[in-house]
């Protein structure tokens, strides 16, 4: 049973910052993509940032939606089954609930359909 938890969400002024978690647990696979997507009310479920073990060199090779790079960065864990999100920076326009995703063939792809497993969402409001 695979499941992904995320934790580190809140309330937090404009210029702020948060740093989100992700556990992953219930798989084994070798190479796989972790993501962040975000969906704010009325809104479609959006890539933010993604990163990809290759399975050979063990590097990660990370990815960022323009309108979060250089504000936030992605970092995959040493047990490779998990992963954070540190947010600066943060604007209104990021509010939204922020879900870790989970795919498990090669490649990181930015539609919410390419992802197999999905958390439940953390809220992320800057306010």
């Amino acid at each position: 049973h695979v499941q992904l938890v995320e934790s580190g969400g809140g309330l937090v002024q404009p210029g702020g910052s948060l740093r989100l978690s992700c556990v992953a647990s219930g798989y084994t696979y070798s190479s796989h993509c972790m993501g962040w997507f975000r969906q704010a009310p009325g809104k479609e479920r959006e890539a933010v940032a993604a990163v990809e073990d290759d399975g050979i060199t063990r590097e990660s090779i990370s990815s960022y939606t323009d309108s979060v790079k250089g504000r936030f960065t992605i970092a995959r864990g040493k047990d490779n089954y998990s992963m954070n999100m540190q947010m600066n920076s943060l604007k209104s326009s990021d509010t939204a609930m922020y879900y870790c995703a989970v795919r498990v063939n090669s490649g990181c792809p930015t539609q919410p359909a390419d992802f197999d497993y999905w958390g439940e969402g953390t809220q992320v409001t800057v306010s």
